[in-house]
């Protein structure tokens, strides 16, 4: 019996650049959605974007490859990001307030 749930991963990614004001969490949480995602995003008060996101490996590294580019208006100079164990913690795909 194969576990269902043993392709989830998580994966946790800060965003750097110009990805304030400009529908940048907004383009994250249409994609994740897309994705079958769950998890958040939320503007830091440093500038960058931070996402928290949950699923298939597959579908987070679609996401992962769609956060370097951004929405139209964005500009990403940098993206950090580190893998991980799925908690399953989160049942849809939040924006949070800014922290």
């Amino acid at each position: 019996m194969v576990d269902a749930e043993s392709d989830n991963k998580s994966l946790h990614i800060l965003v750097e650049g110009h990805v304030q004001g400009v529908g940048f969490r907004y383009f994250v949480q249409d994609k994740a959605e897309s994705l079958g995602l769950n998890g958040w995003v939320r503007n830091r008060y440093d500038g960058s974007v931070e996402i928290q996101a949950e699923g298939e490996q597959i579908d987070l590294q679609k996401l992962l490859d769609a956060v370097h580019v951004g929405p139209s208006r964005s500009m990403v100079f940098s993206v950090k990001n580190e893998w991980g164990e799925s908690s399953s913690l989160y049942s849809q795909f939040s924006i949070l307030p800014t922290e």
